[in-house]
């Protein structure tokens, strides 16, 4: 499969389609490029190391959108075993943009749910690309009272445009459900642990965002609204996505220091999508680390603290 590059890695996309040519050159002929081959390789390592290390609002807004990061089904596969999916919110239907269930990770009994875009044409039609509707946040307030009932953590990966915005959805009652997940999130009695792992939008990503502790990816990015989309309602398009995305400040760096989130986990050089093994196995990392800082408390500290963590957000601005 071709790779997909972005506008910004142009200049990495040349070297690296040079370099493919070269290898089935020297292939060809016996060899002899070897040592070409390695310097053009490391030349184009340096172009994205700088590229990655210089990234504006608009570019992080689209690698946290790049086709090619680990998915919520990845994480899955990758740190947690004997997986088993739970459907259905049990008063209306089963949905796939938001997937849960039970599994063990790193030997812990989890609940762990998260949202899911998919990767082809199939996939991202079945998990409508990641838009949950009510029942995606009802099936998410029966996972996190499943929690509470057995004394499970949770864990939960963030990756949604928002939640979706169809007459069907608003019929059901949409704001009413991420009303009610949030909540829930909110007093569970358990230890939370989220992730935001690519683009985490509007209510859709709060309904399971709200945890003890909350974690983002390096590139990742967590907003009220996509940038698209304050462009258009606040100054009619007058503007440019990516003036909106800096002047919302939906970066992980700047989120830190609003304390929206607790933690950066750095991504490999060129993005979790250009190493996603190692990207999962930093974010497994940072959720055990979490997990266990959380042992050992009661429900009540839990939710002090869960409390206190909220109610900290935009006390210190970014100046």
């Amino acid at each position: 499969m071709a790779a997909h590059y972005l506008e910004f890695e142009r200049p990495i996309a040349d070297l690296e389609a040079k370099i493919e040519e070269l290898s089935k050159l020297s292939e060809t002929a016996g060899g002899g490029s070897d040592e070409e081959l390695e310097s053009l390789r490391a030349r184009a390592q340096e172009l994205r190391i700088e590229a990655y290390s210089n990234l504006d609002a608009w570019q992080k807004t689209q690698v946290a959108r790049h086709p090619d990061r680990p998915h919520f089904v990845d994480y899955v596969g990758a740190l947690i075993d004997e997986f088993q999916e739970l459907r259905g919110d049990r008063k209306f239907a089963d949905d796939q943009a938001i997937m849960g269930g039970l599994g063990r990770f790193r030997g812990r009994p989890v609940v762990v749910m998260g949202h899911e875009k998919g990767r082809d044409t199939v996939t991202r039609v079945k998990h409508n690309f990641g838009y949950a509707r009510p029942e995606g946040y009802r099936k998410a307030v029966r996972l996190f009272e499943l929690a509470e009932r057995f004394k499970l953590p949770v864990i939960s990966f963030v990756d949604t445009p928002a939640a979706y915005p169809g007459m069907a959805s608003e019929e059901r009652g949409v704001a009413e459900a991420i009303a009610r997940s949030t909540e829930k999130a909110l007093m569970l009695e358990v230890p939370m642990v989220a992730v935001v792992t690519g683009e985490g939008g509007s209510g859709g990503a709060l309904g399971i965002a709200c945890g003890s502790r909350v974690l983002i990816l390096e590139h990742a990015i967590y907003s009220v609204i996509p940038p698209e989309g304050a462009n258009s309602i606040l100054w009619r398009g007058a503007r440019t996505p990516g003036e909106a995305a800096k002047a919302m400040k939906i970066t992980a760096q700047d989120l830190v220091k609003l304390k929206i989130v607790d933690r950066i986990i750095p991504e490999p050089a060129g993005g979790a999508h250009s190493d996603p093994e190692a990207a999962m196995a930093a974010v497994g990392d940072a959720v055990e680390e979490e997990l266990k800082g959380l042992d050992g408390l009661s429900a009540e500290e839990l939710k002090a603290k869960r409390a206190e963590r909220f109610y900290a957000i935009g006390r210190s601005g970014i100046q």
